[in-house]
């Protein structure tokens, strides 16, 4: 598992928030995510995060499912089981447009259901650690990505002088992996030393 430092501000209003993201991208801060109670309208701008390519993957799912039934019912009606019915030609385009369209839906949204979950690393029995629980219900938690050249000390001060209220540093874990809280001990339990 990939553990990393962070250091998390919590802010308690929307208003406050949207200024202190503008001023810490300004200040060169790599922002790791901000968690929000629900959705927050033009956050992901502030960010500089960019537009989501899903609609893309959408479209060659559409296309994949497009080509999958055409060429089924291709191979099948008139190579593999050719069937005259009612006189109408082994290949009947306009017969099968039903069938290539719900193929064409079926394949894009199923296929863009799987995609939003990998990148939100979303699905069952998957664990993800919170930076902070009440993000959840009525707090918006910053969390500010460590790297060599950061200043712990400096970056926390930083932070409750745009208005966080609860400023910590915190070793988290940022990819997923399987599991569930419930069955587990803590996740970072620090080493106990070994007396020989």
């Amino acid at each position: 598992m990939a553990v990393k430092k962070f250091v998390t501000g919590s802010f308690e209003e929307e208003s406050v928030l949207f200024p202190a993201v503008k001023q810490v991208r300004k200040n060169g801060y790599k922002i790791h995510d901000i968690f929000t109670p629900f959705p927050i309208h033009g956050l992901d701008k502030a960010m500089g995060l960019r537009d989501t390519s899903l609609h893309v993957a959408g479209f060659i799912y559409g296309i994949t499912g497009t080509a999958t039934a055409l060429g089924f019912i291709t191979w099948a009606l008139t190579y593999d089981w050719p069937i005259n019915f009612g006189g109408k030609p082994f290949f009947s385009l306009a017969a099968w447009i039903p069938i290539t369209f719900e193929l064409t839906v079926l394949f894009s949204s199923v296929g863009m259901v799987w995609t939003f979950c990998w990148l939100c690393q979303l699905a069952p029995f998957v664990k993800k650690d919170h930076f902070n629980l009440r993000s959840t219900d009525d707090l918006f938690v910053m969390a500010l990505e460590c790297t060599e050249k950061t200043n712990e000390t400096e970056t926390i001060s930083f932070l409750q002088g745009l208005g966080a209220k609860d400023v910590q540093v915190q070793y988290k874990e940022t990819k997923w992996w399987w599991g569930r809280y419930d069955k587990d001990k803590k996740i970072f339990e620090p080493k106990s030393e070994i007396a020989y």
